[in-house]
């Protein structure tokens, strides 16, 4: 495997795209955890958009997932447009064969070259592969391409999307980390710290805010043991309250928790 080039301070370069190209790895249905949060807590953004504009950043090898994303996103909003963008031309040249009005794909990087201003971006599984001292000036770059009220989702899942987490920024800073996971993939919760976002995933020890929230989740776990004989629904649902009565800074609720869902406020679990 070859290991990445350091980005560097990432800024247009003589109008090549802005990156390096990753591994590509991709299966279907693999971000179907996200993309139902951006179809449900989250659909409100792209119903209230001037331009329903979506990006799908670093979409891989297949263009499978742009795909799901398009269809997914269609019953939100029926005029969506979604450009899949990938550094490497030949898996643009492959994508293009499945374009159809609303769906296209172009080749570029984080300057994310197209017209318009998106109001969803999603680079899953990319970042990853990149420097951690990359993680804040290709976070500020997508930032600037977001339309007023825009998001952009910076995340991590295993090869079949059992495991997935994500970060969400919009125009000014991060908001929150969420923590997506299907029932009976795990023994505790903090297994999935190592899916976690390249700007947390080095920083899963004792000192750091974000190993504290793991630390708490599996406490919570422990303790909601008992409602295990409901199932493990029930369960993550109590670990949930479990938190949030001790305080931490939870942004959603019981009907995302049931999902194996759950997100927490960025400044709770930010690097110190």
């Amino acid at each position: 495997m070859q290991k990445a080039e350091r980005v560097g301070s990432p800024r247009s370069r003589g109008g090549k795209p802005v990156g390096n190209v990753t591994r590509g790895t991709t299966n279907p249905n693999r971000m179907r955890r996200l993309d139902r949060w951006l179809a449900g807590p989250q659909a409100w953004r792209l119903r209230a958009a001037v331009d329903p504009l979506v990006v799908d950043l670093g979409y891989g090898a297949s263009p499978t997932t742009a795909v799901e994303l398009f269809e997914r996103l269609q019953a939100v909003r029926p005029d969506v447009r979604v450009c899949g963008i990938e550094i490497e031309p030949e898996r643009v040249r492959t994508a293009k064969a499945l374009e159809r009005p609303g769906l296209s794909f172009h080749v570029g990087g984080f300057e994310i070259p197209v017209p318009g201003e998106p109001v969803l971006v999603r680079a899953f599984n990319v970042l990853r592969q990149y420097e951690e001292a990359d993680v804040a000036g290709i976070w500020n770059l997508v930032q600037s391409r977001l339309a007023p009220g825009g998001l952009f989702i910076d995340g991590t899942c295993d090869e079949i999307g059992r495991r997935v987490t994500w970060v969400a920024l919009d125009k000014e800073r991060p908001l929150s980390l969420s923590f997506s996971v299907r029932f009976g993939s795990f023994e505790l919760p903090s297994e999935v710290a190592e899916r976690l976002p390249k700007a947390l995933i080095h920083r899963n020890v004792p000192g750091e805010a974000i190993h504290a929230f793991l630390q708490a989740m599996d406490k919570a776990w422990l303790e909601a043991a008992p409602l295990a004989s409901f199932g493990n629904r029930q369960r993550w649902t109590g670990m949930c309250r479990l938190l949030h009565d001790a305080g931490w800074p939870l942004q959603d609720g019981p009907a995302r928790w049931r999902l194996g869902e759950v997100t927490v406020a960025w400044d709770a679990v930010a690097p110190r």
